[in-house]
């Protein structure tokens, strides 16, 4: 079950119920940091089981942050594309529970991106920046039954800001179930992209649409988790399908912080990347001031 307030002030993030470029920006970071220095550390130690998107594959979970709780996640991807194209990522994220079963989040994406063509000059081909804004939202509607996945509804808002970022507003809703058998639990994800398709950020845009599905296993006594997913996406009307292949790991670092790793790779010769890498971690915290009076 989703845990009450006490809870969640001690644990953070805590239990979902299934089974339950090389820089950053200065001041964004900064910023994070300062709020994870006044915030209440959390003492969950099973963080690792908690699948979110892109941590360390794009399909992720039905399960959300627990109410009041915060998680930060700093993770660093480099992918090189079918024509020698290199690019270089980093998305830090905040992630809030704000309602009961229910989260908000900012993600602020920032990119280097190397032409192929310049591979051997990066200076001549390569662009830099801010790759837009997104904030999205969250909402868990039920936990899993003899016969019933968890169930979820996840939208997310991409805005053209930064010289990456494209031009214009993109909205995306994705449906997302998740079963559970012991220690081994199976993710379905599918998603819907909205608005003009004229002008996309370079990097990692809100597709036309997406398809995933991942297995995860747990070994609860090295607190670890390992997943395997195959993912399809269409970016635009007309083009083609891109088909992936991943596979990740979580692992419980300390009691409130997760590392995570994953590789993915094309299954069309002439779509998708030759070898993309991730690596990031996680910290879930809660601010007391920000909990209920009385609890």
């Amino acid at each position: 079950m989703l845990r009450t307030a006490n809870e969640v002030a001690a644990a953070g993030k805590g239990l979902r119920q299934g089974a339950s470029r090389r820089w950053l920006p200065s001041v964004g970071l900064g910023g994070l940091l300062l709020l994870v220095t006044i915030a209440r550390p959390a003492t969950a130690q099973i963080d690792y089981r908690n699948l979110d998107d892109d941590r360390p594959t794009v399909t992720e979970d039905a399960y959300p942050v627990e109410r009041y709780a915060f998680e930060l996640l700093m993770p660093y991807r480099f992918e090189r594309m079918v024509g020698g194209s290199r690019l270089h990522l980093t998305v830090p994220e905040l992630a809030y529970g704000l309602i009961q079963n229910g989260q908000i989040g900012l993600k602020l994406p920032f990119a280097t991106l190397t032409d192929g063509s310049s591979v051997a000059e990066p200076a001549a081909g390569s662009r830099s920046g801010l790759a837009g804004v997104s904030l999205f939202g969250f909402y868990n509607f039920n936990t899993e039954r003899a016969r019933v996945p968890a169930l979820a509804l996840r939208a997310d808002v991409s805005f053209g800001v930064g010289p990456l970022g494209g031009h214009g507003t993109r909205v995306a809703v994705k449906a997302i179930a998740t079963r559970s058998w012991g220690a081994t639990r199976l993710h379905l994800n599918v998603a819907r992209g909205l608005g003009s398709e004229a002008s996309l950020r370079p990097v990692d845009p809100l597709s036309r649409w997406s398809y995933g599905a991942a297995i995860d296993r747990t070994f609860f006594r090295q607190s670890l988790m390992f997943i395997g997913e195959i993912t399809a996406r269409r970016t635009t009307e007309g083009v083609p399908t891109e088909v992936n292949a991943g596979f990740g790991l979580r692992y419980q670092w300390h009691a409130t912080t997760v590392f995570d790793a994953g590789i993915a790779r094309r299954l069309r010769s002439d779509l998708g990347p030759d070898v993309a890498l991730t690596v990031g971690l996680s910290h879930a915290f809660a601010i007391p001031g920000l909990m209920p009076r009385g609890r």
